[in-house]
């Protein structure tokens, strides 16, 4: 029996946005199962101070025992992929596979962790609906449909302002994966977005030069949100990934 997939959010949305792709997998006979990280939709808080990556992974753990998941294919895109591959770090053997899907390993440059600072201002003076204002144009490709932008506007109004601070802060002060990507044994996945203006193919490029045997896929047409943009191609892509030898 094939391991469970367990997928994890962006930022600063919410298990949602996985809605089609656990469809399709469990069409497919899949368990799958998409988690609220701490601090967004259903989810407390994290308790962990300050708010970290860690504080994210422990959660997911707890979840996984909780699911009484040994091992799982971990899916995560963007603030959900930098989870994923901390979490690899720490806990190799609960993974069977890996889908890393418009993120990055590297931490934020200088003028990233400003803006991180700004959004969280912006972010407890006017609340998450200016959030989502200003990360639209970059989140999207130009020609996405306005239903999925108002889609992600109502996600993103339902968040907790201090939920999306503390993940700002976990971002900010994430630290440099890169080194630790050839450390990753299991097999990997990596889908990007062909117009993803935030974690650009040339990225994920990178990252699948260095994790050994894993595959990188660009899927054509969609920015950061692939999965929202492309259901179809992303879908397709986790199954061709789920039904390799």
């Amino acid at each position: 029996m094939s391991d469970p997939w367990v997928l994890l959010h962006s930022f600063p949305v919410d298990r949602r946005m996985w809605s089609a792709q656990c469809e399709a997998l469990a069409a497919r006979g899949h368990t799958a199962v998409a988690l609220d990280l701490p601090g967004f939709g259903a989810a407390p808080r994290m308790t962990r101070e300050p708010p970290s990556l860690d504080g994210y992974v422990d959660a997911v753990l707890s979840s996984l025992d909780a699911l009484a998941f040994e091992r799982v294919t971990l899916v995560g895109l963007s603030l959900g992929g930098y989870v994923a591959l901390r979490l690899a770090g720490r806990a190799p053997g609960r993974l069977g596979s890996l889908v890393l899907a418009d993120t990055r390993a590297a931490a934020d440059s200088p003028e990233a962790r400003a803006g991180r600072v700004l959004n969280q201002g912006l972010v407890r003076s006017r609340g998450p609906a200016a959030l989502i204002e200003k990360m639209l144009p970059h989140l999207l490709a130009p020609e996405a449909p306005e239903s999925l932008r108002a889609t992600l506007r109502a996600w993103a109004a339902e968040q907790s302002p201090e939920g999306i601070t503390d993940a700002l802060l976990a971002m900010r002060d994430r630290g440099d994966a890169t080194a630790a990507l050839g450390a990753i044994r299991c097999p990997t996945l990596l889908l990007v977005g062909a117009r993803d203006a935030i974690t650009p193919p040339a990225e994920h490029a990178a990252m699948g030069a260095a994790i050994a045997g894993s595959r990188v896929e660009v899927i054509e047409g969609a920015g950061h949100l692939s999965n929202l943009e492309r259901p179809d191609a992303f879908n397709d892509a986790l199954l061709r990934w789920s039904a390799r030898p």
